[in-house]
């Protein structure tokens, strides 16, 4: 199996691609050049398209074809965005793209097209101040969105055959004060979700009900590393494909954080923090969970780390240049031919 990693670079306007051998060894490919602010990537399920989002004029979602042999990115066009964009996915069916705009209040549904073409927004639902992040629940049948601002998880209903977004019935689960909820993440078991909250840097988990689509609080922790002074300034979280380990990153103090996941009942444990590239925005784990790729947008580097199986603590085994204000991360497994 074939691995290729994609990182944007907002201030290059291209996305960096990277192979990752079997041992996990990144060397450079090459760039796709896609022009101005170029931040949030989607990977399609099927692993044949990427998507990126422009965050400067004009904004638009550009679509690429992934060739399933090298890696290498060919551009399918654009489609216009109606503000910037800070997060994009794709539906778990692959034709439908969702996004959030932080500066625009907005979370929007864009048809992709059969060749793997997203196109213009079909939907758009204004939200409370800063939307952050969107996501597909496993089943396909429910949506969560942050709202930064607004201090809130939005809860969405999904119909797959038209792409409608519907308020659930509670439309919203609040956050505490101050929290500012940014980034989600859904446990492989389907029954919890993890939040990252961007202001005080905590980590809530929270129970899903797969049936009706809502969340509960189950437990907050901080993730912030001992001694820290100031305002803090999360960024992003990644669980292993396992559901194992959460890994948090934070940008005032570059570090990454890291838990341990109880198999029982999803509450989290520390294991430790690591220093890593200076101001972490984004950062990604592989399929085998046994690396995690993490971008500093002030350093313009890249620092894998190798996850210890038993503990889930990090440890740095490579660093290497990747583009100007890195922010995003993807690692692609190529289809099997």
């Amino acid at each position: 199996m074939s691995t290729v990693v994609y990182i944007s670079n907002a201030d290059s306007g291209d996305i960096a691609i990277l192979s990752m051998a079997t041992d996990g060894t990144l060397a450079p490919l090459g760039t796709a050049e896609v022009g101005g602010t170029v931040m949030p990537l989607a990977v399609s399920p099927c692993r044949c398209f990427l998507y990126v989002a422009r965050r400067s004029e004009p904004m638009a979602v550009v679509s690429f074809a992934i060739d399933p042999t090298s890696g290498a990115l060919s551009r399918l066009g654009e489609a216009p965005l109606p503000a910037s964009m800070a997060y994009i996915a794709t539906d778990r069916s692959g034709r439908w793209l969702f996004a959030a705009s932080y500066q625009g209040d907005v979370v929007t549904v864009s048809p992709i097209a059969a060749d793997g073409r997203a196109g213009p927004v079909r939907q758009s639902i204004a939200t409370g101040r800063h939307a952050h992040a969107i996501l597909p629940a496993p089943s396909n049948r429910h949506v969560l969105a942050t709202s930064l601002g607004g201090g809130v998880v939005m809860q969405f209903a999904f119909d797959a055959a038209s792409g409608q977004l519907t308020p659930n019935v509670p439309a919203a689960l609040t956050v505490r004060p101050g929290a500012g909820p940014r980034h989600l993440r859904f446990h492989p078991n389907g029954r919890l979700v993890y939040l990252l909250n961007e202001l005080d840097a905590s980590v809530d988990v929270l129970g899903f009900d797969a049936d009706t689509g809502t969340l509960a609080p189950l437990q907050t922790v901080d993730s912030l590393p001992p001694g820290f002074e100031g305002e803090p300034w999360a960024a992003d979280l990644q669980l292993t494909p396992d559901g194992r380990f959460l890994y948090a990153s934070e940008r005032r103090s570059s570090t990454l954080a890291a838990f341990r996941i109880d198999a029982d009942s999803g509450r989290l444990a520390l294991v430790g923090h690591v220093p890593t590239e200076t101001q972490p925005r984004g950062f990604a784990i592989d399929s085998r969970g046994q690396w995690l790729l993490a971008v500093g947008q002030l350093s313009d580097r890249l620092s894998r780390y190798a996850i210890d199986p038993v503990s889930g603590a990090l440890a740095s085994v490579q660093r290497i240049e990747v583009g100007r204000n890195p922010n995003w991360v993807e690692i692609v497994d190529l289809p099997a031919p």
